[in-house]
């Protein structure tokens, strides 16, 4: 449901990232105190010409440590938003419970933004919802797979295709995904090609593979890899083999046609410079299935501490 009052989506805000108890985002202090305006109401911005400032519902606190100032928004994917923070919170709400996502044309349309805002809005949130990056490694049992996004080469004018040996189809951008199947996490990246040096250094930084299982189709890029953990696992899909001895790649294949659904359906396009933070969206809704959209919303609040993401780097080439 929409906030309609801003001073409620303040406060709404303020639980869901402090649970009552306002941390300095400055110096990570515990103790601060509410800085009530003088009128009840307190100005904004620079005074207009007939002498008087725009009155803003903003709510500020100040550490008792460091003595700075601070609001719920200080050094989060919201720092110095234009936006209502019930406009936030409603765009929160569709990203973590909408399974195909949401487009930045939707957006436009529901809030009243325009196209580049509701854009640079989703990417933040995006921001909001990547993995912390001291998360600790994987290890179990891993689904590996790596799937292609970005159209058809034969669809292209014969002048653009660009056509690629190996595994790789054409100008397609190759995505390896690694599933936990026992705690249901998925890690998405975007890698330059699919040989096994390229796999082997990506499943390194993110799998623990003394301690894992690897389950993965016949590339033979996969079979040295497989060296490394304590079992490798492969189904043979050109038999038409899916399922050997309990191991399959089914996990991966059920993701990857929810994200080609979705960024088909929803989005239409997406760059490949971008396709990370899409990346990061989906593992964060796939990773965190289980729980409830309240639960989901909390953790996006949470992840939105201590990340910026302005307009002019985003969009620079």
């Amino acid at each position: 449901m929409r906030v309609q009052d801003e001073t409620d989506a303040y406060l709404l805000l303020e639980e869901l990232r402090w649970h009552g108890t306002p941390i300095c985002a400055h110096c990570g202090h515990d103790k601060a105190y509410f800085l009530n305006p003088k009128g009840g109401t307190r100005g904004s911005g620079p005074k207009r010409a007939d002498g008087v400032r725009s009155q803003s519902v903003r709510r500020v606190w100040k550490c008792a440590k460091c003595r700075r100032q601070f609001s719920v928004l200080t050094n989060t994917v919201m720092h110095g938003t234009k936006i209502a923070i019930a406009d936030w919170l409603t765009v929160m709400v569709l990203m973590c419970s909408a399974k195909n996502g949401i487009s930045a044309r939707e957006v436009e349309r529901l809030i009243g933004v325009t196209p580049e805002t509701a854009w640079h809005m989703l990417h933040r949130l995006r921001e909001a919802m990547k993995r912390d990056p001291l998360v600790g490694m994987l290890s179990g049992t891993i689904v590996a797979d790596e799937t292609f996004i970005g159209g058809a080469e034969k669809n292209k004018h014969a002048s653009k295709r660009k056509p690629a040996p190996g595994r790789t189809p054409g100008a397609k951008v190759p995505v390896l995904s690694l599933i936990n199947t026992e705690t249901g996490e998925v890690r998405s990246q975007v890698i330059p090609d699919v040989t096994g040096m390229t796999l082997r250094k990506a499943i390194e930084q993110e799998v623990m593979a003394s301690e894992s299982i690897l389950h993965a189709d016949q590339w033979a890029s996969y079979k040295p890899i497989g060296r490394d953990f304590v079992a490798h696992v492969a189904v043979d899909h050109g038999n038409g083999q899916y399922v050997l001895d309990g191991a399959s790649t089914n996990a991966a294949e059920g993701y990857f046609s929810q994200l080609k659904r979705s960024l088909d359906g929803t989005h239409h396009h997406v760059s490949r410079e971008h396709l990370h933070r899409y990346l990061a969206e989906f593992d964060f809704r796939y990773s965190t299935k289980e729980l409830s959209d309240t639960e989901r919303i909390n953790r996006m609040v949470k992840g939105a501490a201590g990340r910026r993401l302005s307009y002019r780097p985003l969009v620079a080439r």
